[in-house]
């Protein structure tokens, strides 16, 4: 290596003093390495090639059955000062945590060889990308990560060139340091950690994608929403789709769902046959992650920081996700799937009948399901069939305009526009869903969610929501802001807006409205269609039905702007006042107006 990664080689060797591997292996990211890592493991058992007729160059993996999602309570943030992790996050002192993980990793790596994985997230050559370096000891995470990200030989020259140019500039390279081992799979040895101010995390204990594969949501999103404070950018946890009409232009949406919501659905929406057969088309550029920043024009431009997918199993059929379902019968890696006889992947929803279920047991019912409800999927991004080649763009797209949606049975309508910048901030940070029966604890209760980004914003929520209203200042050509609502309920509790495709529907009402070409009704909570301002052909919807999906209920809105007004109270001091003073005047003009006239506007 040379001079300029002295940064670089100096961790390397120091974390191996540390873990005491039997070997040090730089990944250059290659067929050849990769093959050499497949094969590797297929002896050893770690991976299971599936049918080769059936699925190509596609293998099983089988977690631990304690190690099967992301461990909130075990993911920390640690800043010198804890108010600046806020509330939103769960918080050690940096040296009491460097300390304690530490201790776990000092060995850990005994028999095994440690793997330097350099990687990018974002196009190799785009300025919005920023670069990291992982080293872990598992095969596994190595096979994922060339997957998910641009990894190897590519971008370790990226990062001599930016340390380089760091140290032109009398500056320590600013690529992302992270430390994982699978340690003992212990769940009491088990941590998350991220320490924003250094640039660094350490994942010990778990090889589960979402804590082991520490580009993705360490990296892109905790570390990277810091990164992003910092630097003037946005980095969310959003996907990111290209709408093309009829005429040939192409609208870029970026848009931000809790889970459980269809955002992955929405990504690679396939349009109602009506649309299809008059030249509408979709465009995946992201399904997960979205980091935004102001382009020389005032738009902000974005790129999908991630090279693949790593994509829940269970619900993707050809009645849900046609698109994702055809990506990952080829060249893929499955994680807690069941397996049929003849050995093919499978879950719930899928057809065929399962032998063997997630953990290599003789398939029984009363076992639960045959595949882990969070079993996965990690395939390239190229191999979606309504991929987009913007999704290398070095610049990235220009984002038209930002959706933000939650699972809410009543109350909210199938979608409305915010008023301005800060509405629209108000209306993310407001944005939540409601507990089904799914989950544990009662039904029906909010959880907020803010942006989706509680469980992976790096910082102070409130300190957030103030970087998202810096952005409107004099020249920027900003979004526009919405809010969908796929899941409102009859009151035969049975949901009124068929969804899947015909949300296709709604994004053409969205971006007409950002041309100024689509009408709405004016009320306190924002721009709601009226009845004739949706293209409705072809769906069974009757008036009553359309009354409920589009209209506004004062008296329950008014409770809405209360609770939001004590959630944003919940972060103190750090809460913006001018997001304070846009909750006080929606609520003001919902008091004023307790049955609200709806006046139509113009686009």
């Amino acid at each position: 290596m040379t001079s300029q990664l002295d940064t670089l080689n100096r961790w390397v060797d120091d974390v191996a003093r540390l873990t005491q591997p039997d070997s040090i292996h730089w990944c250059d990211g290659s067929d050849a390495e990769n093959r050499a890592l497949i094969a590797q493991m297929e002896r050893d058992g770690t991976l299971i090639a599936l049918n080769p007729e059936t699925h190509p160059n596609c293998w099983l993996h089988r977690s631990h059955p304690s190690d099967v999602a992301r461990v909130e309570h075990l993911t920390l943030v640690c800043t010198k000062n804890k108010e600046d992790a806020g509330p939103n996050n769960h918080w050690m002192e940096p040296a009491e945590a460097h300390a304690k993980i530490d201790a776990l990793f000092a060995g850990c790596m005994r028999g095994r060889t440690l793997y330097v994985v350099p990687y990018c997230m974002g196009p190799i050559d785009s300025p919005i990308a920023r670069c990291g370096v992982e080293i872990t000891d598992s095969p596994y995470v190595v096979a994922n990560m060339r997957i998910m990200t641009r990894m190897g030989a590519p971008a370790l020259a990226r990062i001599e060139r930016e340390s380089a140019e760091a140290a032109a500039r009398g500056e320590q390279p600013a690529f992302v340091k992270g430390l994982h081992s699978i340690g003992e799979l212990d769940p009491e040895k088990r941590f998350i950690m991220h320490f924003p101010e250094e640039l660094t995390i350490k994942s010990i204990g778990s090889g589960y994608g979402g804590n082991a594969l520490l580009g993705k949501k360490c990296h892109a999103l905790r570390i990277g929403s810091f990164q992003a404070k910092s630097e003037g950018w946005l980095a969310e946890h959003m996907l990111i789709v290209g709408i093309e009409n009829p005429q040939g232009e192409t609208h870029y949406v970026a848009a931000a769902f809790p889970s459980a919501c269809g955002k992955t659905n929405l990504s690679m929406l396939i349009p109602p046959e009506g649309y299809r057969a008059k030249g509408w088309k979709v465009w995946t550029i992201g399904d997960d992650i979205c980091w935004m920043t102001p382009g020389e024009d005032g738009r902000l431009w974005a790129i999908n920081p991630e090279a693949g997918y790593f994509g829940v199993a269970p619900g993707t059929s050809k009645s849900t996700n046609p698109n994702a379902l055809a990506t990952i019968q080829r060249d893929t890696i499955y994680t807690n799937v069941a397996v049929t006889a003849d050995n093919q992947p499978w879950w719930e929803g899928l057809p065929g009948t399962p032998v063997t279920d997630w953990q290599g047991r003789p398939y029984d019912p009363k076992n639960g399901p045959a595949a882990h409800p969070n079993s996965r999927f990690t395939v390239s991004a190229r191999q979606c069939p309504s991929w987009s080649a913007q999704a290398e763009a070095a610049q990235g797209v220009p984002i038209s305009a930002i959706v933000f949606g939650g699972r809410r049975p009543s109350l909210v309508p199938l979608v409305f526009e915010a008023r301005d910048w800060a509405h629209g901030v108000l209306v993310g940070a407001a944005m939540g869903s409601e507990t089904t029966a799914a989950a544990t604890g009662a039904v029906g209760v909010l959880r907020r969610d803010s942006m989706a980004m509680k469980p992976f914003c790096g910082y102070n929520y409130g300190d957030y929501f103030a970087h998202w209203l810096s952005f409107d200042r004099p020249g920027a050509q900003l979004p526009k802001i919405f809010h969908v609502n796929w899941f409102r309920k009859g009151a035969d509790g049975k949901f009124l807006w068929p969804g899947f495709g015909d949300n296709l529907r709604v994004l053409e009402w969205i971006i007409d409205r950002c041309k100024g070409e689509a009408g709405a009704q004016d009320t306190p909570i924002g721009f709601v269609p009226g009845k004739r301002d949706l293209h409705l052909e072809g769906l069974d919807l009757d008036d009553q039905a359309l009354d409920t999906l589009l209209g506004v209920d004062a008296a329950g809105w008014n409770a809405e702007l209360a609770d939001i007004g004590r959630y944003l109270d919940s972060f103190g001091a750090r809460a913006p006042a001018a997001l304070k003073a846009e909750q006080r005047r929606v609520a003001d003009a919902l008091a004023r107006d307790e049955a609200p006239v709806r006046k139509a506007v113009a686009g």
